[in-house]
């Protein structure tokens, strides 16, 4: 899996969402992602959500994924 590949799985999961993806061996992955879907839900919730989108993926071609999520709101309070 690319960058690419999973912030694309992503955004379809989530429309509407600002995604940025980076890997430096494409199976360790760092994710930040910008949402008015998160809005009201906790980190665990907001991260459930991104896992969703990737399904099967996960712990598979994606061996693992650290999550930054927000709102825009949140992002634009500076978090």
């Amino acid at each position: 899996m690319t960058p690419d590949q999973v912030a694309s799985l992503i955004s379809r999961g989530l429309p509407g969402a600002r995604v940025e993806i980076r890997s430096d061996d494409n199976v360790h992955f760092a994710a930040r992602v910008v949402s008015p879907q998160f809005a009201g839900k906790r980190p665990i919730a907001r991260h459930q959500l991104i896992y969703q989108t990737l399904g099967e993926l996960m712990g598979r071609e994606i061996h693992a994924m650290s999550i930054e999520a927000f709102t825009p709101e949140e992002l634009a309070a500076g978090r």
